[in-house]
């Protein structure tokens, strides 16, 4: 028996039963334990200003650190730069596409006519620096509760259009939505975007560990968010601010990391720089 941890919105619970599904598919039985963690449950102020990197992550760990979990669902985006002692990620499901879009009822919106006014619903540092340094003529909202709760509050008016993770809102079939992909390139998505990681205890069976570890690790997803993820690292990043990275794949393992020195206040620093990597070997 695996016993998952995981949070309770949606989303979350979607990204928890596929991986359920999966351990199901390959002989092992599974439980799901669902909760709110901090990040669920405090909606007034941005993740930034609540002022810790676990927001989404550390009720999750006291389940697994207890032992009343073995394994917790993540979103990767959401894990901290560094983990606490006695933690460890053991699988990287296969990313979905890491691109931001923007959602909205109304597909006549076109960020590129500055002649009209639009109000863009996101809580996120990163985008709101985006939106600025790329269409300073809108107007950013602030938005934060899960992808329905946004989606609602879009709808009774507070904002014209939301920017969020394609993943999520293919995810939960919000597809006929999207007015606009942005482009990865300039739109640089966070550390993780797009992948569902397995957090677990470093006490946890090793039986069980590297059952879950061949059921749901794909190896391409996670060469590149252990890349991401070192490099965020070294550079003593929070995953949720400071720096954007994104790991892009090249001929023969050669990566380049395009970065985004990003302030508090939703301001880029610098423009944007690619840092050539080292090649990789598996």
């Amino acid at each position: 028996m695996i016993t998952i941890g995981s949070r309770k919105s949606k989303l979350a619970m979607w990204q928890t039963l596929t991986v359920a599904e999966a351990l199901n598919e390959s002989g092992m039985e599974t439980r799901i334990n669902s909760m709110e963690t901090r990040g669920d449950r405090i909606l007034d102020v941005s993740i930034a200003k609540i002022g810790s990197k676990g927001v989404f992550t550390e009720e999750l760990e006291e389940q697994l650190a207890s032992g009343t979990t073995d394994i917790a669902v993540h979103s990767a985006k959401d894990m901290q730069s560094r983990l606490p002692d006695g933690f460890a990620l053991i699988a990287f499901t296969k990313r979905e596409k890491v691109n931001d879009v923007l959602v909205s009822r109304d597909g006549t919106i076109d960020l590129e006519d500055s002649s009209r006014p639009v109000r863009i619903g996101t809580s996120s540092v990163r985008r709101k620096a985006l939106l600025r340094h790329y269409y300073p003529h809108v107007k950013t909202v602030e938005m934060r509760g899960n992808l329905q709760t946004r989606i609602g509050k879009m709808d009774s008016g507070a904002c014209d259009a939301l920017m969020l993770a394609y993943a999520g809102v293919k995810r939960m079939e919000y597809d006929d939505l999207i007015v606009m992909e942005f482009d990865e390139k300039t739109f640089i998505p966070p550390v993780g975007q797009g992948c569902i990681a397995i957090e677990a205890s470093t006490s946890l069976d090793t039986a069980k560990l590297s059952r879950v570890r061949d059921c749901l690790n794909d190896v391409d997803s996670e060469v590149c968010l252990l890349t991401e993820r070192a490099f965020l690292k070294k550079l003593e990043g929070a995953a949720l601010y400071r720096l954007l990275v994104w790991r892009f794949w090249r001929v023969m393992r050669l990566f380049f990391m395009p970065v985004l020195p990003v302030s508090m206040d939703s301001r880029l620093s610098a423009e944007k720089r690619v840092v050539p990597g080292k090649m990789l070997k598996r």
